[in-house]
């Protein structure tokens, strides 16, 4: 008898990862496994993604196995350009199908959009624990979408920065930030405002030409870069990529699919898997800049850590 599937929508998920800093630990070993090769466990192919050129979308197919957890998943994901700004309809969207690894039976089919927000602040919290400098106070976000909010609960929950700053292209999301969320945010009206002297940057914007310059950013500050997620867009000028000492979460998609690596020409040092495992150093005495595309196997650990969750009780 076939078992039913279960459907998980963004409530439940939400219900049952309520705070990304759940997914640390067990994000660091995936990472770690990651960066081992095959022995590590991690089975995950660089994402297929197909252009919907007509629409201005994308749909990206992103699958991966996990030994540690011996769990099978794959996410679907959309964007579309400019959708967030002109409709009611978010610019991203994800489904997440975790299935039964002994024989390929489907567990579940989860919300994407919250396991998405949520494991991409998680990772960007682990970089910037290994890479910030020793001594941090000021934490930038540039962008006010989902990710914004996603990683303002996990930084503020991790670290203890004495002011935050938010900008964004579109001033009034940026109030809407600052009244939302908990505890006081500064709104600056530029870039270069907001980024002045700032120990930790976070760019999280849709931007597809770049809007981060090196001679703004503080020497020996650390940036998550977790926008321009396509060969053709960026974030970050080519100063600051080729002067920072350069992360990513898998070489072979940053050298695919980042706009950021490809069209700096900047070198990459490490994966953040390395740093994880020892391997290699953690320059947190100079700029860095940690490029994060998001991996297939980050939606694994917290699908399971959700299906788990569920499971226990029903």
């Amino acid at each position: 008898m076939n078992r039913v599937p279960a459907f998980l929508s963004a409530a439940e998920v939400e219900e049952h990862l309520r705070s990304s800093s759940l997914l640390i630990p067990p994000l660091e070993t995936a990472l770690a496994n990651f960066s081992s090769g095959p022995e590590g466990g991690v089975m995950q192919p660089v994402r297929t993604v197909v252009p919907v050129t007509k629409h201005r979308g994308y749909l990206g197919v992103m699958p991966a196995y996990s030994a540690a957890e011996d769990a099978l998943t794959t996410k679907l994901v959309t964007f579309y350009e400019d959708r967030g700004i002109t409709s009611v309809v978010p610019s991203h969207q994800a489904t997440v199908l975790l299935f039964e690894p002994s024989n390929g039976t489907l567990l579940a089919v989860m919300d994407g959009n919250v396991i998405t927000a949520k494991r991409t602040a998680a990772v960007s919290a682990i970089a910037t624990k290994f890479l910030k400098p020793p001594s941090s106070e000021v934490l930038c976000i540039l962008g006010a979408g989902v990710q914004a909010y996603s990683h303002y609960e996990i930084f503020t929950e991790q670290f203890s920065f004495k002011e935050v700053r938010i900008w964004n292209r579109t001033k009034e999301n940026a109030e809407k930030f600052a009244d939302t969320v908990q505890g006081e945010v500064q709104v600056c009206s530029s870039v270069q405002e907001a980024v002045a002297g700032a120990d930790v940057i976070i760019t999280v914007t849709l931007a597809t030409e770049p809007i981060l310059f090196g001679e703004w950013v503080k020497p020996g500050a650390h940036i998550n870069a977790v926008g321009a997620s396509r060969p053709d867009w960026r974030e970050l000028d080519d100063e600051l990529m080729k002067e920072a000492v350069l992360y990513v979460d898998s070489q072979e998609a940053a050298l695919k699919e980042s706009g950021d690596v490809l069209l700096s020409g900047a070198e990459i040092f490490a994966e953040l898997g390395e740093v994880i495992k020892g391997v290699k150093p953690a320059h947190c005495e100079k700029t860095t800049v940690f490029k994060s595309l998001g991996m297939a196997v980050e939606d694994t650990v917290a699908a399971k850590l959700i299906y788990d969750s569920w499971s226990s009780g029903k």
